[in-house]
Formats: structure tokens, C-alpha cells, sequence
């Protein structure tokens, strides 16, 4: 039989054995996993910022990694400069001040040196003395630094450090970081080369776009071209189908009124004979024109310049003091405001003139209104020259006759390929025009189209005041739980569904347009009463209580409308737009699926009107406050509670505080309501069993009012978290930040409101312990929507994580988005909604519970 002792060593061998390869075997699958995902990042991630948090998760599973950062050298002037950075002891504004001083620290060090750097607090100082490198920011206990290297070349380093002793690296935790580094490189490099490709297609993009603004100019250029080639048919017209000189003048007059101000023109023809000016054609509104002999006039100056001109009343005094035009004192015809001359220029030299002029500032004549008649100038001299030939020399008739028939048959032979030509044009000038003007949905004119119609009805208006108008501002009710409920496609065959019917309930004449999203508009023109608008009204509100029906469903919507009806007092087309709409929110504060007319009530906050203003007066209206809990998902429990505030407007209703405070142009008063609502909320949270979230403005975080903050928030016994938005914050001065830190060095429970609604800015939940952040119900949405947005909810996620702060998301209360933002992580949403009634002096009114709000 065996020794028992001698059995006993030979397995206690084996397992030591055992758990050596038991070891090693762990340590290859931790490499594996960690090179895995490390993969899957270089694959997925589209930015370089969102890269280096990743990677940190990654590292935080195998190693003390709180403290960590990623330094990179700049390949043009070869410093390194920082590209991640997240520390236990430093904030970002260290290594942001030092950043030009990482060569010469032991990063630098490490990335001299080309190998893995792992020391203590102890061999850190004693190779600072020896004058290895410098020493930055708070030292650590353990310092481990592993170069980055892409194509045998080290471009990086990558560190993280523990400032506990008892948390130190061991050899297979170095291992795993030397082996991230050497395939970080490649990962860096895809992610480089992903950033890249966006950019060239961002290029082409607005290559296209310029090409695409080449092409309209190409459109304008030849439109114009096709103009001047019109006025061409018409000046041959002249060379062909009129005799008598009389019918000659009246179609030069046609044809330049029908491209300029012409009400007042003549043709004045020279006689270098006589040296006499003749006026065979004369238009004029204030006198006709009489020969006389050339002098020093606007028309001579023409003739003897052989130039076209322009002249107003500024150049025509200086023309007048440089004595180059005279007025003599017999002249009685009042001179023209603007005037401007085109010489008619012929093969022997100029014959006369063609004149424009206007008075009183009736018109100006422009360089393009010149140009234009110094081309038909150029052109018709020819005409009334061979005119003027023929009365002279009656005996070439047939001869003159025969080669205008000859060059009329190649004009028309021309003018038949121009035209071919001319319609092609004419189908895309058409075309761009109307998508340019309607909408592509619905088809309906868009924006650009009914105002520029309402601004032409206005115009009407105002030189007509028999010819009254309506406008009516049409707010689709429930449009939001459509889209929510049914989807967005849903929601565009319910826009298309309706723009018919309302199309139904107008006539022909009056003009439907789609201003943006759910809004619609109407233009009802020739009116003889309001009933007329009222009708139209009603017919809409009608039409809109029919159930749509989409995928099975049934849906009821509505419609709130705000109607205006013409005015003397309306000077711009913006007044009207806007009193439509704010006729629009009071029928949709009044109750929803009714009209109203606008009334100088519903903006009588911007009168001078000392009644009015007591009205709009927010210390004098009935607030109240209204509280949604937020539940956990996990087990239904309501964890908090959100506090809003709400009050009742004489003309808005049941309002909320942000609308109601718009009303008031008195920053000292909203700061003073700021605070009295602040202590109405802590007073109500001495007695209230859940922690209450309050939105504050960050206007009492400055100077001047931070004080007085903190005495109120000493003063009561109170479970309130602040709320501030991040859109606020990311405009706030260095004050108010600091005096946030302050609040949260105190103890005070603060919390980041809207967070994501325009950016995802995590250096500001890095810099400031949150307690809470609320995420904006946008962003919400688009991180089931678009996979880019998943991964910066991941990066969210892992910074509030290390941060103990808790994320709340905003949305739809609705089972089937909650469930999918739970799978990404989520665990806290808003539930139901109670509401506390308060009267001015904060007494409590009453208290109810009413259904899910879809925040």
C-alpha cells in the first residue's frame, strides 16, 4: 500500500499544477475577450471620442483603470497632445493646462523609451530627482504607461494609474494592457479612415449642391437670354409688319412698357443739318415736347456722349453745377425725379434718342432697367432708320421690301428652332417653379408660396379696403399620438387624408397651404363679412371629428383654429401670421377642436395698457403644482417624484410656468417668482414621503442671487433635487458653474435636465457629481432610431455609472418603447401625474391623481 504522505504530496503537485494552468488559461480567455471586443469597437464606433470610453469600460473589467488616459503624438508638429482623459484625483482642466508638457513628464518618458513603464510612487520620485522626467498633476501609488504602435511605429501611449496602495498591476494585468495597445493602433487607424469617408462624402455633397446653384444661375442666364430674344421677334415684327412711322413709335412704347417703367417716353431724332432735335413721339404726363435747337440738355448730352445715361436728382445737380446740362429760367415742364436716354445708333452714326423719365419718386430706373432699353435702342434705331428711308425715298420701296421679306424668312426659320427651344424651357422652368413652391407630401403650397400670395392680398387690400381677407391657422389636435401610436408613415397618409378634406371645405379660388409638421393654413379672399370665415370654420372642425382609419386602427384628431380677419392696422404680413397663431393657442388652451378670432387681449402682454398688464401680472395669477412619478421599470415602484409648476392665465388657462413667465418683461419680478416658488416647493417636501425633482433657471446660480439660494435651501428641512437644464449650463458663465460645484460640495442634491436634446456633452457630467440626469425625450427616440445614438446612451451610461448618478429617460408612456430603451439599459421613466393646487399664499387646494402624461 501506498504512502499516504508520499499520495499527499503527488496531489498537492497536481493541483498546483492544476491552478497554474487553470491561471493561464483564465488569463488567454480575458486577453481573447478583451481583443474581441476591442474589434467590435474598431468596427462599430464612428468616432474617436466615442473609441476611448469604450475601450476604458473594456479595461475597468480586468484592472483598476478609474484613473485613465490616452496621449497621441500630432504627426505635424510631433508633440503629444491629449485625446482621452478621466482621473480620480485631477480634473480636465490639469492635463488641459499641461498638455504642452507631456514629453517632458513620464508619459513622455514611456513614449521615449518605447517599452512598458510600470512603477510605483516611490520609483516615480526617485527617477524625477534623477531627472528622467518631470513630475505632473497628483502623483499616483502605481503608474503603469504601455506605448501605442501602428506600423512598428509608436504614435501614442496609453496610462492608467491607482492612487491606492493596496491596488497594484500584476504581470498578467500588464500583459492584457500590452496586448490592447498593440491592436489599438490598427483600431485607431480604421476609426481615422471611417472619420475620413464621412468627410469626402460631406465634400461631394456640397460639391453638388454648388454645381446644382451653377445650374440655376445657367437657368437665369438664359432665361434672360430668351427674353432679350423675344424682344428681338417683336423689333422684327416692327421691320415687317408696319408702314406708317406713327404704328412704328407705339410698338417701341409697347414693347419697352411691357419690360420697364415707361409712362412717360419719347423719341427725339437729330438733324446735324439744321442742328435741330424733333420729338416725332411723346408720352408725357406732365407736357409734350416742341423742337427746338440743340442746346444743353438731358437728351444733347446723349447725342454728344453717344452713351446711354441715367440720371437722378443727385447727379442731375451735378451735372447741373458742372454746367454740363443748363436749365434756362422759360423752361416750365417740372423736371423728372429719375431719367434715363439710350441713343439710337446707326451705321451713320446717331439719329436720336429714346427716353424714359418718371416724377414725384414714382420709380427709379435701375443700370439693369438701362441696359435693357440701350439693347432695344441698339436694335430699333435700324428699325426707324428704314422707316424714315422709306418715307424719304419712296422709289426703293419694293427693293427694301424684298430684303426685309428675306431676312424676315430666316428670322422665322430661326424662330422656329428657338421656339422648340423656348417650350422645352418653359416645362422646366414650370416645374422647378412649383417644387419650389408646394410641398412634397402633401402637395399643397408651401410657406414661401402663401406668403408671398398673402402679401399681394394685403398689397390689394390696402389699395382696395372693400376687398377683405381672412386668415385661418390650423393646428392639428393629437397629431403626436398618431405618429406615436400608428408610425410616421401613418402619420403622412393622416396629412394627405386631410389636406384633401380641407381642400373640400374651400372654394376654388381661396388658397390651402402646409406651413410645417401638423400646421396648415387658409386664405380666404374677396370676403364681405366674417361669417363667411366662421363658416369655413366650422365646416373644417366638422370635417375632422370623422374617424381616419390606418392598420386596422381607428384614430380621432381635431382641430384648433385662430382666425384673423383684415385690418387697416396690419402693415406687414408678419402681424397677421402672428396674431393667426396666437388665436390658434387660445383655442387650443380653450379646450382643443374649436375656433377663435384673434382679440388684442391674447397679446396684450406686449401693451401699454395698465389693465392689461395687471392681467398679465404672474404674481397676481393662481398657480398650482403638478408632480410626475418616476418609476422604476424593474419592479413598478415609484422612486421620485418631478415638480412642475403650472398656473391659471385669464386668456391661456391651465398653463405652465415656462409659457406663463414669457408674459413678463420684469426680470426682477420672474427672479422674485423664481424663489417663491422654490420655497413653496421646499416647504412642500417637509411633509411629502418621495424625493421631489424641481426645475430651477440658472439665473440664481449667479452672484449676485446665489446667496440667497443657499440661505433658502439652509432654511428648510427639505428631500428637493435641483434641476438645471443642460442648455443652460453649457451657456453659463464660470460663476455659476462654480457655485453648482459649490451646491454639490454642500451636499445639496442637483440634477442635469434635456440632457442630449441638442448635444451629448460628457465633460460636463465628468466635472459636476449629479445626482440625476433627465434625458431629453429626444434623445430618447433616436437612440431606437439610429445605432450611432445607442452607443453615446452606452457612453452615458458608463460615465453616470462611475459617477453614482442615476439616469431617468423621457418619452411616450408606452409599454413597447419602454421595454426597448430597458434593453438598452434604462431602468427609470416617467409614470402618472398628481397635482397639488396652490392659490398665491401656497395653501394646498386640492390633490388628484389624473392618467399618464406622454411627456
Amino acid at each position: 500500500m501506498e504512502d499516504p504522505a508520499l499520495l499527499a504530496n503527488r496531489l498537492k503537485y497536481k493541483n498546483k499544477k492544476l491552478n497554474k494552468l487553470l491561471k493561464k488559461y483564465k488569463q488567454r480567455d480575458q486577453l481573447q475577450n478583451a481583443l474581441i471586443q476591442l474589434s467590435e469597437l474598431a468596427n462599430t464606433v464612428a468616432e474617436l471620442t466615442l473609441l476611448y470610453p469604450a475601450i476604458h469600460d473594456i479595461l475597468k473589467q480586468y484592472l483598476p483603470s478609474n484613473s485613465f488616459y490616452v496621449v497621441l503624438q500630432n504627426q505635424y508638429t510631433q508633440s503629444l497632445e491629449l485625446s482621452y482623459f478621466i482621473d480620480e484625483k485631477d480634473g480636465i482642466s490639469v492635463p488641459i493646462q499641461e498638455s504642452h508638457h507631456f514629453s517632458e513628464g513620464v508619459t513622455g518618458f514611456t513614449f521615449k523609451k518605447g517599452e512598458t513603464v510600470h512603477i510605483n510612487k516611490q520609483e516615480m520620485s526617485r527617477l524625477s530627482k534623477e531627472g528622467q522626467f518631470k513630475l505632473l498633476g497628483t502623483p499616483a501609488e502605481h503608474w503603469l504607461g504601455v506605448p501605442i504602435r501602428q506600423n512598428r511605429q509608436i504614435i501614442g501611449v496609453m496610462v492608467t494609474q491607482s492612487y491606492e496602495v493596496a491596488l497594484n498591476y500584476n504581470e498578467q494585468q500588464v500583459e492584457l494592457l500590452e496586448f490592447i495597445s498593440l491592436y489599438l493602433g490598427t483600431a485607431i487607424e480604421r476609426v481615422k479612415k471611417r472619420e475620413l469617408l464621412e468627410s469626402e462624402v460631406k465634400i461631394r455633397t456640397r460639391a453638388v449642391m454648388q454645381s446644382n446653384e451653377a445650374l440655376n444661375k445657367e437657368i437665369e442666364s438664359r432665361k434672360r437670354a430668351l427674353e432679350r430674344q423675344q424682344i428681338l421677334f417683336k423689333i422684327s415684327e416692327l421691320a415687317t409688319q408696319f408702314t406708317d412711322i406713327d404704328d412704328v413709335y407705339k410698338q417701341v412704347h409697347r414693347i419697352i412698357r411691357s419690360i420697364t417703367f415707361a409712362d412717360n417716353l419719347y423719341i427725339a431724332l437729330y438733324d446735324k443739318t439744321s442742328n435741330w432735335l424733333s420729338f416725332p413721339y411723346c408720352i408725357d404726363e406732365v407736357g409734350d415736347y416742341c423742337p427746338r435747337p440743340f442746346a444743353n440738355g438731358y437728351s444733347e448730352l446723349v447725342i454728344s456722349t453717344e452713351r446711354s445715361q441715367l440720371i437722378n436728382r443727385e447727379r442731375a445737380e451735378k451735372l447741373i453745377k458742372q454746367k454740363i446740362v443748363i436749365r434756362s429760367d422759360d423752361d416750365v415742364i417740372k423736371p423728372a425725379s429719375s431719367w434715363m436716354g439710350a441713343p439710337l445708333k446707326t451705321a451713320n452714326g446717331v439719329i436720336g434718342l429714346i427716353a424714359c423719365q418718371a416724377y414725384d419718386d414714382k420709380y427709379e430706373f435701375t443700370y439693369e432697367d438701362l441696359e435693357l432699353i440701350s439693347f432695344i435702342s441698339n436694335q430699333i434705331a435700324s428699325v426707324l432708320q428704314t422707316h424714315l428711308a422709306n418715307q424719304a425715298l419712296k422709289q426703293s420701296h419694293q427693293q427694301l421690301e424684298q430684303r426685309v421679306a428675306d431676312k424676315t424668312k430666316a428670322l422665322q426659320q430661326s424662330n422656329l428652332h428657338l421656339q422648340m427651344q423656348i417650350e422645352e424651357r418653359k416645362k422646366i422652368e414650370k416645374q422647378l417653379y412649383h417644387d419650389a413652391h408646394h410641398d412634397p407630401l402633401t402637395g399643397l403650397p408651401n410657406r414661401s408660396l402663401f406668403l408671398t400670395q398673402l402679401e399681394k392680398t394685403l398689397h390689394k387690400y390696402q389699395r382696395h379696403p372693400d376687398y377683405n381677407f381672412s386668415v385661418l391657422f390650423i393646428d392639428l389636435d393629437k397629431f403626436k399620438d398618431i405618429n406615436d401610436e400608428l408610425g410616421h408613415q401613418a402619420g403622412d397618409q393622416f396629412l394627405i387624408w386631410v389636406s384633401k378634406a380641407f381642400a373640400e371645405c374651400i372654394r376654388d379660388h381661396d388658397l390651402l397651404a402646409r406651413l410645417a409638421g401638423d400646421e396648415f393654413v387658409i386664405l380666404l379672399d374677396h370676403l364681405s363679412d366674417k361669417q363667411q370665415a366662421e363658416d369655413v370654420a366650422k365646416r373644417i372642425i366638422k370635417v375632422m371629428q370623422q374617424p381616419f382609419v390606418m392598420k386596422g386602427q381607428t384614430v380621432f384628431s381635431g382641430a384648433s383654429i385662430g382666425i384673423t380677419y383684415s385690418n387697416k392696422r396690419y402693415q406687414h404680413i408678419d402681424e397677421i401670421i402672428r396674431d393667426a397663431d396666437a388665436a390658434m393657442y387660445y383655442a387650443k388652451n380653450a379646450g382643443k377642436g374649436r375656433y377663435e378670432f384673434y382679440h388684442p387681449l391674447l397679446t396684450a402682454g406686449t401693451s401699454s395698457n395698465k389693465v392689461d398688464a395687471e392681467q398679465h401680472n404672474l404674481s397676481s395669477l393662481t398657480t398650482h403644482f403638478r408632480s410626475t412619478d418616476v418609476i422604476d421599470f424593474s419592479n413598478n415602484q415609484v422612486q421620485l417624484q418631478l415638480l412642475e409648476i403650472f398656473g391659471n392665465h385669464p386668456i391661456l388657462g391651465s398653463t405652465s410656468f415656462d409659457v406663463l413667465k414669457k408674459f413678463t418683461a420684469e426680470k426682477s419680478e420672474l427672479l422674485d417668482l423664481e424663489f417663491s416658488l422654490l420655497k413653496k416647493a421646499l416647504i412642500l417636501s417637509e411633509t411629502h414621503h418621495q424625493e421631489l425633482l424641481f426645475s430651477c433657471a440658472a439665473v440664481v446660480l449667479e452672484s449676485d442671487n446665489f446667496t440667497h439660494l443657499c440661505h433658502l435651501l439652509k432654511q428648510h428641512n427639505h428631500n428637493v433635487c435641483l434641476l438645471f437644464s443642460e442648455e443652460e449650463l453649457r451657456f453659463a458663465s464660470s460663476t455659476q458653474l462654480q457655485n453648482l460645484e459649490t451646491l454639490t460640495q454642500m451636499e445639496f442634491a442637483v440634477g442635469l435636465n434635456d440632457f442630449g436634446k441638442d448635444r451629448c456633452d460628457l465633460s460636463l457630467i465628468s466635472k459636476i457629481k449629479f445626482q440625476y440626469l433627465l434625458l431629453s425625450s429626444t434623445f430618447s427616440k433616436r437612440v431606437l432610431q439610429q445605432p450611432c445614438f445607442e452607443v453615446q446612451l452606452q457612453g452615458v451610461l458608463a460615465v453616470t455609472k462611475m459617477r453614482q448618478c442615476k439616469v431617468i429617460a423621457k418619452g411616450p408612456a408606452i409599454l413597447n418603447f419602454r421595454t426597448l430603451l430597458e434593453n438598452h439599459g434604462l431602468q427609470l421613466f416617467f409614470g402618472k401625474q398628481v397635482n397639488y393646487d396652490k392659490d398665491t399664499r401656497g395653501n394646498t387646494l386640492f390633490e388628484r391623481t389624473s392618467e399618464p402624461l406622454s411627456l
